[in-house]
């Protein structure tokens, strides 16, 4: 088989990017470990994603948008910061820049079957569902592949979009730094007693660390950071006993709360590859950044590397390029890298910041944003960002 573009990984970016590359006269090809029907029906992950305004009109833009169910969609008003047990908080809010959100949540599980189903509209877009790579090799003329199930297969460019643990990545011989936070991240759905307004919230407690994100109604996405050791003490609890200890650990801010399907549990790592491309190769996605989900801005940033990618490599084919030179993955790599690497830089140092359980610190974070929430063009900043919809 031969194709212009092979992109390993069928998740979120994997597919967008498939899906941004279409109907410009590339072939391109799909390699996923998982079966189809798996893809077609993705089994739900308890993760809910914020999406800003560009990232909404990018998924409108692909098609993607206008799959999603209205139940599918939460809005997402303002967004506020706790701090320990203070009541004091730093509030961004959507009204600041004259807008009714700031964003909206959706579920993981909602936003990948919109992807498969839209890339499986795509007749330039083949799917190689339940095979992995398993010998790859770059030469400045071309890659060469032999997928596990023995068929070979040639190209002008092969695209890492297979998680932050991309094996891809490592084939081809590129890095990345790994940070292991220690720490064990739980989501759920529960129902709640009070209303949370569709408030968002990021609560750095005293060895905890509290989010809610806000769906239609009363009910919520709450995620919880502990340290493995408590994790597990978490999880053990029987349904009615972990609603009564996610309770306290709220401090009863929302009332009585319930419990709603299944428990999920994820390791925290954030990852940054070295390079976001090599030869006659890129990355997208987690397999290029793999962000702490602190600032929920990883799904947002990894759209955009693959609309980054798309512009980059389509505004080559039209100029008559080799859309695997050099010079043009370059361009997409410096680019990618002006936008992640600031944020991936400031999202670690506010986790390290206000993980950080020492007395001193703990002054510092209380501080920090009290002066954040009375600096008004730095709120409004935040805001616009949030908000903004690119020309």
């Amino acid at each position: 088989m031969k194709a212009d573009v092979v992109i390993v990984g069928a998740g979120p970016a994997g597919l967008c990017l498939a899906r941004s590359l279409s109907g410009q006269g590339l072939s391109i090809r799909i390699v996923e470990r998982q079966p189809a029907c798996t893809l077609a029906a993705p089994p739900f992950d308890g993760r809910e994603i914020a999406l800003t305004h560009a990232s909404q009109q990018m998924l409108a833009d692909l098609g993607l948008w206008r799959q999603f169910r209205p139940e599918d969609i939460s809005p997402l008003r303002d967004a506020q910061v706790l701090n320990g047990p203070s009541p004091y908080a730093l509030r961004i809010a959507a009204a600041a820049v004259g807008k009714e959100r700031l964003g909206c949540l959706v579920p993981n599980q909602a936003i990948r079957r919109a992807a498969f189903a839209t890339v499986g509209e795509c007749r330039d877009v083949e799917l190689l569902s339940e095979r992995t790579i398993v010998d790859l090799s770059c030469s400045p003329h071309a890659v060469s592949l032999r997928l596990s199930d023995g068929q070979p297969l040639r190209a002008r460019l092969i695209v890492a979009a297979d998680s932050r643990f991309s094996e891809t990545r490592r084939r081809l011989g590129i890095g990345a730094r790994m940070e292991d936070f220690g720490k064990t991240m739980l989501v759920c759905r529960m129902a709640h007693e009070r209303s949370h307004e569709q408030v968002a919230w990021e609560w750095f407690g005293y060895g905890q660390t509290l989010a809610l994100l806000p769906l239609n109604g009363n009910l919520a996405s709450a995620v919880l950071t502990l340290a493995p050791s408590e994790m597990n003490q978490m999880m053990s609890l029987d349904p009615q006993a972990f609603a009564r200890e996610m309770e306290r650990r709220f401090d009863g801010r929302l009332g009585r709360m319930e419990l709603l399907g299944e428990r999920t549990t994820y390791p925290l790592v954030g990852v940054y590859a070295e390079r976001f491309a090599g030869l006659r190769s890129a990355l997208v996605g987690d397999a290029a950044v793999g962000m702490h989900p602190v600032t929920a801005h990883g799904f947002n940033l990894g759209l955009q590397s693959q609309k980054r990618l798309a512009d980059t490599l389509l505004d080559a084919l039209h100029n008559g390029r080799d859309i695997g030179a050099p010079a043009v993955l370059q361009r997409y790599a410096r680019a990618q890298q002006r936008a992640s690497w600031p944020l991936y830089q400031a999202t670690s140092l506010l986790v390290r910041l206000y993980t950080d359980d020492r007395a001193a610190t703990r002054l510092l974070r209380d501080a920090g944003l009290r002066v954040a929430q009375n600096l008004l063009p730095f709120k409004t900043a935040l805001a616009r960002h949030l908000t903004q919809v690119p020309r």
